[in-house]
């Protein structure tokens, strides 16, 4: 067993550092001394570890050293066969996987709220995608996972499925029955991918969910910057199956993860894996009591509702507060804004905090943010929410147009009000969190012209389309 509370990468960086060197190599401001840089304190420190494949500091793309040292650790910190360090986000870990496992035409199932990475991946392969629609929550209004009946049907419908994409937990936290999804697709040698970019964190256990790793997922896709002490873009990906190559995964990676790997980002998943390692019930306990105290604080405002979640299963580190008040959750969002509070993300009635993973001793100031945020909403009228979150009618579908088919047909434009029935020639995204309303292909439901209608309303921001949305316009392909 190696000792977890080395850095291996970090500690080499810090070495080739301290020797004081000269640099003839990339990248161009030199260890921070060229200008604008070496009188700028608060940006120079960064760039002193930002090197490059120099003697003594590994390849990512080849690693012996130092780097080989710190992804082993990470392999047995999460008891994985294979563990990689990513340094272009969990994007490109589901580009990988996706494309190892699938192949051109194969038929493949795919949870509806899904990462946009993962219909790009889809589309790169060639692969054809069947959407399972998850279940709705309607306290929360927001979907949440994929039930097992409906794993069920798909795989009775279609029962040439070479892989099922999964995405645990959803962006607010919420889990769901994944461990007999994942006994019943093995039973029919059917591997698992699962999109787990927010639980980094879940190898410590009770009271946090448990992780799709430990529940016998075939390959995971970790963004360790979402929950972790690491740097934007920091991820990792675990292989932990018979059914899945993890050379092939490898390979992806080397087509996909950037030629000139960012040093920092990867030192700082080196440390953060070491934080993580470290982390005990001492540390626990003490987050536990932070978190309860400022959930108690936020439930003594009556202009907001502090969402529970189902059956006490979904990650502490996530709050979501619900308005009882006359703003919709863009509002709300907006309004913390104003008064130095920034969040995760707001949809139409939420919105989404996303707490840090304190040590014993560590401080935040939750406290304060109660306190401000009790005093932005004072004086708002409280409203109950009446609205219900509507889900489509077909739990399992296909594109109506083929990724292969797309580059044939013509594109119109269209009132979104005429567009019901119509197949979606763009991709429409709300971000954060970047699940797409409309998938480039499918067909256009009354249902999600309604969401997308009171995204609109309510000040949702979009990614993927230009201003023809905002003026009551959507793309569509001219079929006929």
């Amino acid at each position: 067993m190696r000792n977890q509370l080395q850095t291996p990468l970090y500690n080499a960086l810090r070495e080739h550092n301290g020797k004081n060197p000269v640099s003839f190599h990339v990248p161009g401001h030199k260890y921070g001394l060229l200008t604008p840089y070496n009188q700028d304190v608060f940006f120079s420190g960064v760039l002193k570890i930002d090197a490059t494949e120099l003697e003594g500091l590994d390849d990512l793309h080849s690693p012996e050293g130092p780097i080989k040292e710190a992804e082993e650790l990470l392999s047995q910190l999460y008891q994985t066969n294979k563990s990689f360090f990513l340094v272009n986000g969990s994007t490109v870990g589901n580009l990988a996987m996706i494309m190892a496992a699938c192949r051109e035409d194969a038929t493949v199932l795919v949870q509806r709220n899904c990462h946009k990475s993962v219909l790009n991946a889809l589309k790169l392969a060639k692969a054809v995608p069947v959407f399972l629609e998850p279940e709705v929550n309607q306290e929360w209004k927001v979907a949440a996972g994929i039930s097992m009946d409906t794993i069920q049907q798909a795989i009775n419908r279609y029962p040439d499925v070479k892989a099922i994409i999964l995405t645990y937990p959803n962006y607010y936290g919420m889990v769901y029955e994944l461990k007999k999804i994942i006994d019943f697709a093995h039973h029919k040698q059917i591997p698992v991918l699962v999109d787990e970019a927010h639980g980094a964190h879940f190898t410590i256990g009770d009271p946090f969910p448990v992780s799709a790793l430990q529940l016998g997922a075939d390959v995971v896709v970790h963004s360790a910057h979402k929950t972790l002490p690491a740097m934007t873009m920091g991820s990792f990906i675990h292989i932990n199956s018979n059914l899945i190559n993890w050379e092939m995964i490898k390979d992806y990676l080397g087509i996909f993860q950037s030629s000139s790997p960012s040093y920092p980002i990867m030192a700082s998943l080196d440390v953060a894996r070491q934080y993580l390692a470290s982390y005990e019930n001492n540390d626990l306990k003490y987050l536990l009591s932070e978190i309860n105290s400022f959930k108690e604080a936020l439930t003594q405002i009556k202009t907001i509702k502090v969402l529970a979640f189902p059956e006490n299963q979904g990650d502490v580190l996530k709050i979501t507060i619900q308005s009882k008040c006359s703003l919709s959750g863009f509002e709300l969002q907006k309004k913390l804004e104003s008064y130095g509070i920034y969040t995760e993300l707001a949809d139409p009635f939420n919105v989404l905090l996303i707490l840090p993973l304190l040590k014993k001793g560590q401080f935040y100031p939750l406290g304060e943010t109660a306190e401000k945020i009790k005093g932005a909403l004072n004086g708002l009228p409280i409203c109950e929410m009446k609205k219900s979150f509507l889900t489509g009618d077909e739990r399992i579908s296909e594109l109506a147009v083929r990724f292969s088919e797309m580059d044939k047909l013509r594109l119109m434009e269209v009132k979104i009000e005429q567009a019901s029935g119509m197949v979606s020639g763009e991709t429409i995204i709300p971000y954060p969190p970047g699940i797409p309303l409309l998938i480039k292909g499918e067909k256009i439901t009354d249902e999600k012209l309604y969401r997308l209608k009171t995204l609109l309303q309510t000040g949702a921001r979009f990614q993927g389309t230009s201003s023809h949305l905002s003026a009551g316009y959507i793309m569509v392909f001219c079929t006929t």
